[in-house]
Formats: C-alpha cells, structure tokens, sequence
C-alpha cells in the first residue's frame, strides 16, 4: 500500500497520458455495460444502448479506478461494477440535463430528447437511475447502494434547485455554490469514496481522497460553466451556449452582472428573465473586455489547489499521483479556454 508514488506517475500530465493507464479498465467497463443491455426490456434496449456509448471522458469512473488503484494490471470486478453504477447515474442526468437545456447535441451527436422526443428521453433516464440502483444491490452489503442513493438524491436536489430558479435574479453566489456542490461535486465525491473503499484503504484515506473528489468536482463544473461562453462546440461535442439560453445563472454571468454599467447589466437582466432574446456574442465581447475568463478561473483553480492538498498528506499512497494527475489535466482544459490576445 505505501508503494512509492512516482512508481505510478504517468509521464505527463496530458490528458491522453493520464487516461491512458485506464485502456484497459475502461474497455472492461464498457463490456459489462454493453453487457447489461439485456437486462433492459427489448422495446427500450436500442433507447439504452444509445445512452450508453464509448465517446464520454467517463471522469467519473476515472475516479473510480484511479481512487481505487493497486497496479495498471489489476482489474477489480467490484471497481467495474461500482463504475458502471455510478455512469449510469451520470448518464441519467444528462440525458435529463439535455431536455431541459434544450440541447441539440452531446458527445458529438443528437442527444435523446432530440433523437426520441422528450417525454420518453424523461423515462429513459429513469430508467437508466433505476438499473443503476439494481446494480448497486447487488454487492454484498447494503453501503454501495446506501451511498449511490443519497448521493442520486443529492444530484437530483442541485438539479432542482437549479431549474426553480431558471429565469431569476435572485440567485446568490452562495445559491450557486451549494447547487454544483451538490449537482456535481456529489458524484466525483462518491465515485472517489467508493474506489478507495472498495479497495480497501484506510479510512483516513478514503475520507481524503472524497474530499479530493468533492472539491474537483466543483472546479470542473465552474470549468464547464465557462466553457459554456468561451468554449467550441466541435472541441467540447455538446451544444453550447444553453446557459443564458435557458436563464440559468452560472458563475460567468454573476461576474459579468457585476462588472457591466447599469444599462448594459438591466439588458442582461432581461435576457435571463427571457424579456428579450438572448445576445450570446455580444456578451461574449462583454467578458473578454472585462477579464471575465482570468476571474472565473482563478476560482477554478483554487478549487483545484483545494483538490491537492486534501491528498497532501498521503503521497505515497498509490491512487494520490493519479488523482493529482487528473488536477493537471483539468487546469490543462482551463488554460485551452483562455482568449487569444487581440
């Protein structure tokens, strides 16, 4: 268990290099959900199978394996199975994620709601939280079910405070924090703390590496908020720009709210209340000219700093260079966003 760290450092921190360590892992996660597939009823299997394809960056069961490592040759039945269930949560949301979003297009292709048509994008989504709650039945004690259920509803509740305050001003920062807390951050916690578990490591480690899950988690939504304006869609393979579209105020638009004059800022206010269409470009311009990118980043990274040292006490063990490793690769996908120099 106290291996040296280095031993397990990937060469660079690049993400094709880090992720490359989990080929194999991966590829065994995506046998055992193509395997699941006849668990699904015949008339909803094609609808499943749609959902379940190999383009994703699976983060979350990144986490998983990562929390969870004991060697690049060990493959843990548990640790595929408890990666699956927690992809399959992930992948619930987004498909419910898309409809209220009105996304046309995610991992480079139509999402459900657009392929099936909303009302059965809902149900298959349900469907999906539900096998993935089968699944977690189906360990030895209760713990991995017990934690995937908290930690659904807890998505669930992020995502519900989100969309009750859709078209609002009167969202706070605190009101944001806690909503990607509990939205996103909830499930890189939980994939985290179940690999380690899994795994077996000490409990003061498992509490680390969650509270390393957590607080990357909350980078990457902040990071994924800012991609949605700064970012290309063809880089990113989802639709972008669905923030403002859909008045949802996100950490980019609290800064942007701040700093324009009253005039330009009671405009905004009217895109977001759906008033008047929305001005994507325009406000885009707004934030270049205003350092709106360097200040939303700087919040990713100390979310991130946040990240390493909750791990800094245990450098040796082997998950920890991994893990910090996927830190690097998240400031790598920040420092990609940043404007070009006029």
């Amino acid at each position: 268990m106290n291996a040296p760290a280095s031993a397990a450092r990937p060469p660079d921190h690049a993400f094709s290099s880090v992720f490359a360590l989990l080929g194999p892992h991966l590829l065994e996660l995506d046998r055992f959900l193509h395997g699941q597939l006849a668990a699904f009823e015949p008339e909803i299997r094609a609808m499943a199978d749609y959902c379940i394809d190999t383009s994703g960056k699976r983060i979350r069961p990144a986490l998983v394996f990562f929390s969870g490592w004991r060697g690049p040759d060990q493959i843990s039945p548990d640790l595929v199975r408890v990666a699956a269930v927690v992809e399959l949560v992930h992948l619930a949301t987004l498909v419910h994620d898309d409809i209220m979003d009105a996304a046309e297009v995610r991992r480079g292709r139509r999402t459900a709601a657009r392929e099936y048509g909303a009302t059965a994008a809902v149900l298959l989504g349900d469907a999906l939280f539900a096998h993935a709650l089968n699944l977690a039945t189906q360990f030895p004690t209760t713990e991995v079910c017990s934690a995937v259920s908290e930690s659904t509803r807890r998505v669930c509740t992020g995502e519900i405070m989100q969309t009750l305050r859709r078209g609002s001003t009167r969202l706070t920062r605190a009101d944001y924090q806690r909503i990607i807390d509990l939205k996103t951050a909830e499930l890189f916690r939980v994939s985290c703390f179940l690999g380690a578990r899994q795994a077996g490591f000490d409990p003061g480690y498992v509490e680390a590496v969650s509270r390393f899950g957590r607080h990357l988690g909350i980078a990457y939504q902040i990071y994924d908020d800012l991609a949605d304006f700064f970012g290309e869609e063809k880089r990113t393979g989802k639709t972008l720009g669905t923030d403002l579209a859909s008045g949802k105020v996100t950490l980019p638009l609290f800064l942007l709210m701040e700093r324009l004059p009253a005039a330009e800022r009671e405009e905004l206010t009217a895109e977001i209340l759906g008033q008047r269409p929305v001005q994507p470009a325009l406000h885009l311009r707004q934030m270049r000219e205003l350092g709106i990118y360097g200040a939303v980043a700087e919040v990713v990274m100390t979310e991130a700093a946040a990240a390493t040292a909750a791990l800094q006490a245990w450098p040796a063990e082997p998950p920890t260079p991994l893990l910090l490793g996927l830190g690097e690769v998240l400031r790598g996908q920040v420092a990609a966003l940043r404007p070009a120099t006029p």
